[in-house]
């Protein structure tokens, strides 16, 4: 039962979220913490992290990972593949049409449409990741995690590399959240 959930759920995903995979991030939430409650959104959060430190496609990444979470092995199996099914299914039929058609005003209307709905996606995702509220409505975000926000805004802003950033942001989050408990 819990892999027809997953393959549902991914399947929904994979053929609704459009703009890539932060676009998707609203639409992954809203499935595994709100609609099936897989994992609360500081657990999301945290996968969100771990898929955007990790090679490959944010949405793909935190498919294999919320899949194995919630069902093992064949869990990240499913939704990995159920995530990746619609766009595989998507790009082969747009790649042997859009030649075609891409001078077509119905096609060109709706890629224009879909341009900002794909920028509100995105900022709805940076918004539920900015303001994550546990269960008990206590939200995990404090005064340093807010430093580091403007830190790496104002460096990514500065175009300084983003793999240096991340590696930055881990040091710095020994430093400021493990290093103090063991002293």
């Amino acid at each position: 039962m819990i892999y027809l959930q997953l393959l549902y759920s991914y399947l929904k995903i994979g053929f609704f979220g459009f703009g890539g995979g932060y676009a998707m991030l609203s639409l992954i939430q809203n499935e595994v913490v709100v609609q099936n409650q897989w994992m609360t959104n500081a657990q999301f959060t945290d996968i969100v992290a771990i898929s955007q430190m990790t090679p490959g496609p944010i949405a793909i990444n935190s498919a294999t990972y919320i899949g194995y979470t919630v069902a093992g092995f064949w869990g990240s199996v499913v939704a990995t593949t159920a995530v990746c099914l619609p766009a595989l299914t998507l790009m082969i039929l747009i790649t042997r049409f859009f030649l075609q058609l891409r001078d077509n005003r119905y096609v060109k209307g709706a890629i224009a449409g879909m341009k900002p709905i794909v920028v509100g996606m995105i900022g709805a995702a940076a918004l539920l990741l900015m303001f994550p509220k546990s269960a008990d409505g206590a939200s995990f975000i404090d005064g340093w995690s807010w430093a580091l926000f403007a830190v790496a805004m104002a460096a990514s802003l500065k175009k300084v590399n983003p793999i240096l950033l991340i590696v930055l942001g881990a040091m710095a989050g020994v430093a400021i959240y493990y290093l103090p408990t063991i002293m």
